[in-house]
């Protein structure tokens, strides 16, 4: 029988991955610019980091994450998200002592046992980028701005929003939440099962809901940004101030929220019209209490990650095949001896060579050379060798050339120059 891989993974596959490596370029090119640094974290922790972290008494720690026993009894998770890890290593290795903000990024796959549906799978590659240690409002619009240039240098930013809100903290935010609850309870016959469920255990998260049915509830329901304290509604109308001077173009949504109590204040996302209900490419907003939650010192945070696979889809048009600048077709063995050499000297100089291995003939070699999609094939039998010098051939008109064995290796880069 054959093996399929798992449900909710996938492959990247060759033809798609150009995609991914821009993803990463881009990533790395912008945020090095505001000056970050990557960080590398592993795919596992102990369970404990995710459960408090996340909270105990959500669906992510509840339902959805990947825990197991190892050999020696201690229960591990494969990471849910990234920021969790990325602050138990700024814990663990004392970077809270480094000049403030600490900026850091970091890549990977995270694992989530969620119903999989187009941009949602149960492995899922995130971006996340973290400042920590600095609650400036200037560091929120300074994250925003780099998570917009980000999507600015992909092409994507006029199919993009960007939407923003406060949340409050624990001056006024607890006063909110028992209005809202009040409010879902007197409405509750209205709204699905879901929302009755958290109008009781997190009622923020109510504001979330996506379903037809809830939105006119929701709609009309007490908003976050009326109710901020005085000290929050500077923040937020300062946070504004800087994008503002920035020209960065958002909206405020009301009803943008994070269900758990160390989020405060700025909160952020980045959607589109185009991917269905996955709408949200990004996220992000303030945490400043997860740190010390944590075990470590009672630092500031904010930061934000992105969902590869939904940008992918947004760009699923530009995959690009890469090819070899040239297929090399020795005629026999000691043609493959004499070119070799000279390939493995082309290829030191990054240019992408494929090469024949001498016991093909030459007509199905330049059959293999269209299926690659090559632009050029360099053709060397006895005959080459005797007057040493080599055939290039353009694949598309057909034209063909002599050059020097001695030059070869020069024409070939050329070659990869133009491709």
């Amino acid at each position: 029988m054959t093996i399929r891989s798992v449900r909710g993974v996938h492959d990247i596959l060759p033809a798609e991955a150009s995609v991914w490596q821009r993803l990463e370029r881009v990533a790395r090119r912008v945020f090095e610019a505001y000056g970050y640094r990557e960080i590398r974290l592993p795919m596992f922790e102990r369970t404990e980091l995710f459960a408090r972290a996340i909270g105990e008494v959500t669906d992510i720690v509840q339902k959805e994450m990947y825990t197991f026993e190892d050999r020696s009894g201690e229960s591990l998770t494969l990471r849910p998200e990234i920021t969790a890890s990325l602050l138990r290593a700024y814990i663990e290795h004392g970077m809270h002592v480094q000049p403030k903000p600490v900026r850091l990024y970091a890549f990977g796959p995270v694992f989530r046992h969620e119903r999989p549906q187009a941009g949602r799978y149960r492995q899922f590659h995130q971006i996340d980028a973290e400042a920590l240690g600095d609650d400036h409002p200037a560091v929120d619009a300074e994250v925003i701005a780099m998570l917009v240039e980000f999507f600015r240098q992909l092409g994507l930013a006029d199919r993009l929003a960007l939407e923003i809100n406060s949340l409050g903290d624990a001056a006024c935010r607890p006063g909110f939440r028992e209005r809202l609850a009040a409010y879902l309870r007197q409405h509750a016959a209205e709204l699905c099962e879901e929302c009755r469920e958290r109008t009781e255990r997190n009622p923020l998260r109510v504001l979330d809901c996506k379903r037809a049915e809830c939105r006119p509830v929701l709609d009309r329901a007490p908003s976050l940004p009326d109710h901020l304290c005085a000290a929050c509604a500077e923040n937020f109308g300062r946070v504004r101030a800087h994008l503002d001077a920035m020209g960065i173009r958002y909206s405020i949504n009301p009803r943008l929220v994070r269900g758990l109590d160390y989020y405060v204040r700025t909160a952020f996302e980045v959607t589109t019209t185009e991917l269905g209900a996955q709408n949200a490419l990004a996220g992000g907003g303030r945490y400043d209490g997860l740190i010390a939650l944590l075990g470590g010192t009672q630092d500031a945070a904010t930061g934000f990650a992105i969902g590869m696979e939904r940008v992918v889809l947004l760009l699923a048009g530009e995959a690009q095949p890469v090819r070899p600048a040239a297929l090399v077709i020795p005629i026999g063995e000691r043609a493959l001896e004499r070119l070799l050499p000279i390939v493995r000297d082309v290829r030191a100089r990054g240019v992408g060579i494929d090469v024949g291995y001498g016991d093909r003939k030459l007509r199905a070699e330049l059959q293999r050379a269209n299926k690659l999609g090559v632009e050029h094939t360099v053709i060397v039998g006895d005959a080459e060798l005797d007057r040493e010098e080599a055939i290039i051939r353009e694949m598309k008109s057909g034209q063909q050339r002599t050059v020097p064995l001695a030059a070869l290796a020069a024409d070939l880069v050329a070659l990869g120059g133009q491709a």
